[in-house]
């Protein structure tokens, strides 16, 4: 039996909720989000003369893995930013030079430049 219905704000993320008089199903509720808000995309055309890289959510850049001005191809590992103590790494896009935006310990908003590929 559903007791009460409502959403929760988390980080920016919104879950529907509910609270019954069982634990199984308040648990599975209370986990499930209501939406799935939209990915910011890990990388975006900077008008056609590279590749922009954005950061795909907030946190902090825990190492560069690669140096600014390094030659880079698809797939390699420039950095890891750290979000509630998930590291995520951010790959290139493309073949390219790399001129990276942040440094490590930076703080980072979603859709922030990390770095371009060109």
């Amino acid at each position: 039996m559903v007791l009460k219905e409502g959403k929760a704000l988390v980080d920016g993320r919104e879950y529907a909720v509910s609270v019954t008089d069982g634990l199984p199903a308040a648990a599975a509720a209370a986990t499930a989000p209501a939406s799935t808000p939209a990915a910011a995309p890990a990388a975006r055309p900077s008008g056609g003369a590279g590749e922009t890289l954005t950061a795909p959510v907030p946190g902090i850049v825990l190492r560069l893995s690669a140096a600014g001005g390094a030659a880079v191809k698809s797939g390699d590992e420039l950095l890891v930013l750290e979000a509630m103590k998930m590291e995520i790494p951010v790959k290139a896009t493309a073949d390219g030079t790399v001129t990276l935006h942040v440094a490590a310990g930076d703080r980072v908003n979603t859709g922030d430049t990390l770095a371009a590929i060109h």
